[in-house]
């Protein structure tokens, strides 16, 4: 086979699939395009759960602040100041990030829709799953979680069950995000992870994920 393959994919990249296909260059190349595919039939999946997700989070902080402006146009509402020290005892505010993700969230949805105030709904749409991924962070299990977050998910959900899968799926979102390979991961456990978040949001949810994702199907065809 030629080289075009190490033009195309740079030979760093190809040698991660050859060294799974054990020097097979056909078979390397085939699962790379197996790679492709898996990665887009998990894309489908973690976009049906990052919704679900989004907007179980969203129902739950509007929930806990019902009066005054949606939490999007007033972020100090539920992530005001939160001082900690690192281990070298330096001081920051652990909720900054938070508060200008989304604040850039807004200028964004500004500029998309032409208005100076545009619907909630469009301003979560845009905050990304990182965000997401971290409310169910520890340090913000007494300020968020306990009182408000958890009700976005079934009854007696706990942090730890949300924050193991989510930050596993986040992880491996990431990596479909870049196009890396997935082929030493475990895929099955993050496809149970997805069903496992999804039936935390709702027995309706997973068996909807379950019924329609293209994942089963894809990591049977792995050459």
């Amino acid at each position: 086979m030629s080289d075009w393959i190490d033009d195309w994919l740079s030979m760093p990249r190809f040698d991660v699939y050859l060294a799974d296909a054990a020097g097979d260059r056909d078979l390397a190349l085939a699962r790379y395009d197996w790679n492709a595919r898996a990665a887009a039939a998990f894309h489908h999946d973690l976009g049906h759960l990052e919704v679900g997700l989004r907007n179980a989070y969203d129902r739950a902080l509007r929930a806990a602040a019902p009066d005054g402006p949606h939490w999007v146009f007033a972020p100090d509402r539920h992530f005001s100041p939160l001082l900690e020290r690192t281990r070298r005892g330096k001081v920051y505010d652990s909720n900054e990030t938070s508060r200008k993700v989304i604040d850039a969230a807004v200028r964004s949805a500004r500029r998309a829709t032409g208005t100076s105030r545009p619907d909630p709904g469009k301003v979560i749409a845009e905050i990304g799953f990182g965000f997401w991924r971290y409310l169910s962070a520890r340090r913000l299990s007494e300020r968020l979680w306990v009182p408000y977050l958890h009700h976005a998910f079934r009854p007696g959900t706990g942090r730890p069950a949300v924050d193991g899968p989510v930050g596993r799926l986040h992880d491996l979102r990431n990596r479909v995000a870049h196009n890396e390979p997935l082929i030493r991961r475990n895929l099955d456990a993050r496809y149970a992870d997805i069903l496992t978040v999804a039936g935390l949001l709702s027995a309706e949810l997973r068996e909807h994920i379950a019924g329609q994702s293209p994942v089963p199907g894809a990591l049977a065809d792995r050459p």
